[in-house]
């Protein structure tokens, strides 16, 4: 017989299914129960009936019978035709077998297993009655008298052969079922794992993207721009002031000098290079001023003021935040507000860290919830002032109107509601 699992489901509708270990050893139990039915059926046969005229068809039968079983495996498990032709022949030699000697008829029981594992259901259970009814007409032949015993007990036990066979085969099916359910969630896992570090790459890649405009934007833009209008004004002077015109050429110079400096620390991803020469976010904004002053040669005075005292030292990213920011908001203030004095203010507010930058030129009227544009190019400003503060979970304020100046006011919290430690200990 075959040492896989039953060639159809629990329906019998012939569906083939996967191997099933227990499936397995309890054909091989059948197998030998079979063997060892059929050569005691024999022996008995020859020890109580010696030299009769049926002997030597009894024997050619259950040698037939024999070599029948064994062809099963090579037949296959699926109930094909040619499979189900098999067994009806193997049946008809078994019942040729018990008419000619009733004591043949326990070889009934692998037979109850044989057609369960290939017939649908309704068949199957016709066939064990068929072999179950032989069963207890040879008893009685064997039997001196009447005994209900051999009436009900084939029966009873075909019934609980029959009913444990397709308790456990469908139990096979289900847990197949659900190991093939297991299967399928574990494949939408890895594949929603899948999907999910794809989205991850593609959010890394928008954020290094909109990282790198900002950086840009803020630092080699800005200095460009400035570069650009002092060799114009250079060239307008050139012949009417040469020295004002070396002097722009000069100032023009030192922005290419810090422009060189933040490139190379760019491309390395470290910090600006005001905060990268020591000294922190504070040093970093008085250089800024002291630096915004001198190149504005008289039109623009700035000056920086620090307020209170941090508890711990303020993490990087929040530093390189704020110097970025102040370093936009200068610029704003030099290419666009036609303002004659500004002010840098960093206030530290023990779990909060504040940056105002205050002008005092033409103002604008701020739109609300919308940040100011001042044109195509210009227009990356303020936005990206708005992403550094809000992906530090801070907030950025602007108070300006028509001929009244303008306040930029970025706000940084220094703690989270899960860890009051957060930010100060963990600042990368």
């Amino acid at each position: 017989m075959e040492h896989r699992s039953g060639g159809r489901d629990a329906e019998g509708d012939g569906t083939a299914v996967g191997p099933d270990p227990d499936a397995r050893w309890l054909a091989l139990l059948m197998h030998a129960a079979f063997f060892l039915l059929l050569g005691a059926s024999l022996t008995r046969f020859l020890m109580r009936h010696p030299g009769e005229a049926r002997t030597p068809w009894i024997i050619a039968l259950s040698i037939t019978l024999a070599v029948l079983y064994l062809l099963g495996p090579v037949l296959g498990s699926r109930p094909t035709p040619r499979r189900v032709a098999w067994l009806g022949v193997l049946v008809a030699v078994w019942m040729v077998l018990v008419v000619l000697a009733p004591s043949f008829a326990w070889c009934a029981v692998p037979l109850f297993y044989t057609g369960l594992r290939i017939l649908p259901p309704r068949a199957a259970l016709a066939l064990v009655a068929l072999l179950t009814a032989f069963v207890v007409a040879a008893q009685l032949r064997l039997a001196t008298g009447f005994d209900p015993n051999l009436v009900l007990a084939p029966p009873a036990v075909a019934a609980v052969a029959s009913a444990v066979f397709v308790h456990m085969q469908r139990q096979a099916v289900r847990q197949r079922d659900l190991a093939a359910r297991q299967r399928e969630l574990i494949d939408d896992l890895l594949r929603t794992r899948r999907e999910l570090a794809a989205t991850e790459r593609r959010e890394g890649t928008l954020a290094e993207r909109q990282r790198l405009s900002m950086e840009i934007h803020d630092t080699l833009a800005q200095g460009l721009s400035s570069q650009q209008m002092l060799l114009q004004a250079a060239d307008r002077t050139w012949e009417a002031d040469p020295a004002a015109a070396r002097r722009h050429v000069r100032t023009a110079t030192g922005i290419a000098e810090r422009n060189l400096a933040e490139a190379r620390r760019f491309v390395h991803d470290l910090a600006p290079a005001d905060l990268a020469e020591g000294g922190g976010l504070e040093a970093a904004l008085h250089a800024l001023a002291a630096r915004e002053t001198a190149q504005a040669e008289g039109a623009l005075t700035v000056r920086c003021h620090v307020e209170g005292t941090p508890y711990a030292p303020l993490p990087d990213r929040v530093q390189s935040a704020l110097l970025r920011i102040a370093q936009g908001a200068l610029a704003n203030v030099r290419e666009h507000a036609d303002a004659t004095a500004a002010g840098l203010t960093l206030t530290h507010l023990g779990d909060r860290v504040v940056l105002d930058i205050g002008d005092n030129g033409r103002g604008f009227t701020p739109e609300p919830g919308a940040p100011r544009t001042t044109g195509a190019v210009r227009g990356h400003g303020l936005p990206a002032m708005r992403a550094r503060v809000h992906q530090l979970g801070g907030t950025l304020t602007i108070e300006s109107a028509p001929g009244e100046g303008t306040v930029l006011s970025a706000g940084i919290p220094l703690t989270t509601p899960q860890d009051p430690t957060y930010l100060t200990e963990n600042p990368t």
